[in-house]
């Protein structure tokens, strides 16, 4: 059977994202999914999976648990998302991108089905980008016989497309405002729908957080009967000198800090950059105890140490070292007030004393203004820029939202022109600081290669 290319795969599944931005009918319903997976032969269910949803931290957790599976020498499937540079990103096997060739073929038949779907009034209208996106996961790991996947929540999770699957073990990051236009206005509203992936008699990892989200979170498995699992004893202490940074080379730079895992003694190093990836750490660490207890006995106090060691997210606090002509660069796709704090942490941390520039941009529909108030603060110098997507803020709407912070605003008609701005205003020992969007992180990576590998390598 004749496939469509990858560039037309792509390019289709491009534009039923904008259909579904400008036809804000379209509800969330995984009734539709359902009929979808089912066409397609219930392919979410031939292989076992972990579901994780929060506001911040889903993709940090789920890239480590997926490398201390990979670790355990489970072949392991992982589905994040948004992509920093390709789509291929979002769906991985083992570390390894789903190839073109692959991606177009599955697109295409798809596609065909739910266009059939449609046709024969089965489906009210043509399956999301992000319902496609799912499909199109769950088929490639079936296909590829994975033996467990771990799954990122694209978005809230009682209506996310993911969230059809029957999970073994499910994982709440924390919760704070954000997409509340979709979510609800409050932090109790959002760790509602988030709580939606908590099943009747499942397994549920997290974190005490806000008192709202806790009490949510809570009465949700009080009231379906789960069982809650705290990842608090993998949580190194705050004590000054219980974690460290440590130099490994002039880019790499991780924490290092000694855990009681399985019974065992084990040394965690990550470079997972901040102490709110120290959350997102022990969550993956917690999981994946619960994982071995439910069978998957190739999980070891050993393989839990070298996943998180071999762990690689790029844009979470990554730093580009200085080169000829070029300043020291981090790249971090905070993209709203609760991932600003947690960058204004780390970069306090690492660069008390270096002056900043900073390099933002953000969507239209972000905080804008608290995260300027959060960060702008920190910087010598700040240049707005809009990134290539219709949603962006353009420079001048990010100077109004951020007039209460004083801060002198530089704009760039571009990405382009305002990396070539930083690089000519940057004073010695300067850092660039790049961030407020994951599409202005996904574009300033692909200017800058190859000296930023935004894949993560193979273990």
């Amino acid at each position: 059977m004749a496939t469509s290319s990858y560039e037309t795969a792509v390019a289709r599944m491009f534009a039923l994202g904008q259909e579904l931005a400008q036809t804000p009918a379209h509800k969330f319903d995984l009734a539709h999914m359902r009929i979808l997976l089912k066409a397609l032969g219930h392919p979410e269910r031939k292989f076992p999976s972990v579901l994780i949803a929060g506001t911040n931290g889903k993709g940090s957790t789920a890239a480590t648990l997926a490398a201390i599976l990979r670790a355990s020498e489970l072949k392991t499937g992982l589905y994040t998302s948004p992509h920093l540079v390709r789509i291929n990103e979002r769906i991985r096997v083992n570390g390894e991108e789903i190839r073109d060739a692959r991606f177009a073929e599955l697109q295409g038949a798809i596609d065909r089905v739910a266009e059939r779907l449609v046709a024969d009034g089965a489906l009210p209208w043509h399956p999301s980008f992000f319902e496609m996106m799912t499909a199109i996961a769950f088929a490639e790991f079936a296909r590829q016989k994975v033996d467990i996947a771990v799954l990122e929540v694209g978005m809230g999770g009682r209506l996310d497309a993911t969230n059809v699957v029957e999970p073994l073990v499910s994982i709440i990051t924390d919760i704070s405002l954000d997409h509340q236009k979709f979510l609800g206005n409050t932090v109790g509203e959002i760790a509602r729908e988030k709580a939606g992936i908590i099943r009747p008699g499942g397994t549920v990892v997290t974190l005490p957080q806000q008192p709202e989200a806790n009490d949510v979170i809570g009465n949700t498995i009080l009231d379906v009967g789960a069982r809650a699992v705290n990842a608090v004893p993998y949580v190194p202490p705050v004590s000054p000198g219980s974690s460290q940074y440590m130099a490994q080379g002039v880019d790499r730079q991780v924490y290092r800090y000694s855990l009681q895992v399985m019974g065992e003694q084990i040394t965690v190093e990550t470079a997972l950059v901040g102490r709110h990836q120290l959350r997102n750490v022990a969550l993956a660490i917690s999981a994946a105890v619960e994982l071995s207890s439910l069978g998957f006995k190739q999980i070891t106090a050993h393989s839990i140490e070298r996943g998180i060691r071999e762990t690689r997210w790029p844009g979470r606090f990554q730093v580009i070292p200085a080169r000829p002509g070029w300043p020291e660069m981090v790249i971090d796709v905070a993209h709203n007030p609760a991932g600003a704090w947690a960058l204004r942490a780390a970069l306090s941390e690492r660069y008390e004393d270096r002056p900043l520039i900073f390099v933002f941009g953000a969507m239209r529909d972000k905080a804008i203004a608290e995260m300027t108030e959060i960060l702008f603060p920190l910087a010598e110098r700040v240049i707005a820029t809009r990134p290539q997507n219709p949603r962006a803020a353009s420079g001048e709407e990010i100077r109004l939202a951020a007039a209460r912070t004083h801060t002198e605003i530089e704009l760039a008609e571009d990405v382009g022109d305002a990396l070539r701005r930083a690089r000519a205003l940057a004073p010695q020992q300067s850092v660039v600081v790049i961030t407020g969007s994951i599409y202005l992180a996904g574009e300033v990576m692909h200017s800058l290669e190859p000296a930023v590998e935004a894949r993560p390598p193979s273990p």
